[in-house]
């Protein structure tokens, strides 16, 4: 044995087959994907109607909510963008996002006037994004009807948001497109493809974790879109009876839209989308997403 005698080679062997299983767990916690960073938001309108700005904040702080999505509609006004976006900060609920919609003037139309309508709608929402803090805003892309091809609304539709991303850039807020129920977009590969052919850092995708469950799997509309996810909306959904249902009562998987999540790295707001209440009902709901994101 080269000068190393029974006794010692033993011993050397027994170091070794102990040492191997702790190898072994070493490098399978190096290959684990590291626990990404969830904040937890809700949408404004969810918040009590007969509380002042500051009172609603207030509340969305202290029910464990950690920033707040506005609908743009509400803060058409620079100055009201600001002030909503001072007072939020002020609470601790920084506005994170808004949501722009697209559904009244669609990027879609064959109409002239509604494609100029619906461009300056979100030029200003851009800029009351801005004002207000937000660095997010939703647009629904495009609907397909009986009157708007799937392929004259994919090709319409990235010819004019492509006009909106100078501006984007400029003031530093990311366009999200969302998967809704509009008939397009209709599957995670054709979504990823859409948003890599704009090829812009301002252009990401807003996913929605509720809305595929009709057609799909969200773990695996998160495992594809990956990087693409700009912001993420929070619903359960039950296939049998075709109803919406409150977070952890549907048919959505969320230890694996948990795992998927930190696959892919992304760390951010998720925004519960849902009806509003009390501050029972907020506080139930804030302790809903806390069992999501702890995996459970």
């Amino acid at each position: 044995m080269n000068g190393m005698n029974r006794r010692d080679f033993l011993k050397a062997s027994a170091v070794v087959s102990v040492g191997a299983p702790l190898v072994g767990a070493s490098m399978s916690a190096v290959a684990a994907p590291a626990r990404s960073k969830l904040l937890k938001s809700l949408q404004y309108g969810m918040l009590p109607k007969k509380l002042s700005d500051p009172e609603k904040f207030a509340l969305a702080k202290k029910c464990g909510f950690e920033g707040v999505e506005y609908n743009a509609g509400s803060l058409k006004d620079i100055g009201k963008a600001a002030e909503s976006g001072k007072l939020a900060r002020r609470a601790g609920v920084p506005i994170h996002s808004l949501v722009y919609g697209g559904w009244g003037a669609p990027f879609s139309s064959p109409d002239p006037a509604v494609i100029k309508r619906g461009l300056a709608g979100m030029q200003a929402a851009l800029r009351s994004a801005k004002a207000c803090g937000a660095d997010n805003i939703l647009l629904v892309p495009a609907i397909v009807n009986e009157t708007v091809s799937y392929g004259d609304a994919y090709k319409r539709s990235q010819e004019h948001i492509r006009k909106l991303l100078p501006l984007a850039k400029e003031l530093k807020v990311t366009i999200a497109v969302e998967n809704v129920w509009n008939k397009f977009l209709l599957s995670p590969l054709e979504f990823a493809r859409y948003v890599d052919e704009f090829d812009h850092p301002y252009l990401k995708a807003y996913f929605d974790i509720g809305n595929v469950i009709l057609f799909g799997y969200s773990q695996d509309w998160i495992r594809t879109l990956g990087k693409r996810i700009a912001r993420i909306h929070l619903k359960d959904f039950k296939r049998k009876g075709y109803q919406w249902t409150n977070l952890r009562e549907g048919d959505v998987n969320w230890k694996q839209v948990r795992l998927a999540l930190d696959e892919v790295g992304y760390s951010g707001f998720m925004t519960t989308e849902l009806r509003g209440g009390d501050e029972a009902y907020l506080t139930d709901l804030s302790k809903r997403i806390d069992m999501i994101i702890a995996g459970e």
